[in-house]
C-alpha cells in the first residue's frame, strides 16, 4: 500500500466533510464549513480542495460543469497514521505512557473509567 498523504489541520476539515458525504461538489464543502465557521473563504476552501487533490488524498469526477469529490483515503487510515505518528513523536511510542498521560491529566467519570478499563480487558 502506498503510503497516505500528510494532512493539515486545516485540511482534515475539508476531508471530514468529504468522509461525511461524498461525491460531493466544492461549493457544498463550502457550505458545509461555513456552517461550522463562517470565517471558510471559498477561494481558501478551494486551494485546500486541490492541494488535497495533489496530494492523493481527494479524487473527483466531472459532471458538466461540477467537480464532485471523493475520499481516496479512509478517514480510519488517516486515524490510524496520525495516532502512530503522535505515539512515536511523542511518546516513544509507549502506548502505555500515553494512556497514564491522558489519565492522570484528564478528569475522567466514573464511566469513562468503565469504558477504559472494558476495553483493556477485552483487548
Amino acid at each position: 500500500m502506498a503510503a497516505l498523504p500528510r494532512i493539515s489541520e486545516t485540511e482534515w476539515e475539508i476531508m471530514r466533510v468529504v468522509w461525511g458525504k461524498n461525491p460531493i461538489t466544492a461549493a457544498e464543502i463550502i457550505e458545509e464549513l461555513s456552517k461550522a465557521d463562517a470565517s471558510w473563504h471559498p477561494v481558501t476552501a478551494k486551494t485546500l480542495i486541490n492541494r488535497l487533490v495533489k496530494k492523493g488524498a481527494l479524487g473527483f469526477d466531472q459532471e458538466g460543469r461540477a467537480y464532485l469529490y471523493r475520499p481516496l483515503v479512509s478517514e480510519g487510515e488517516c486515524i490510524s497514521a496520525v495516532s502512530s505518528s503522535f505515539l512515536e513523536r511523542v511518546f516513544g511510542g509507549s502506548l502505555s505512557g500515553l494512556v497514564a498521560h491522558f489519565v492522570e491529566q484528564r478528569k475522567l467519570s466514573p464511566r469513562q473509567l468503565r469504558d477504559l478499563r472494558k476495553v483493556m480487558d477485552d483487548k
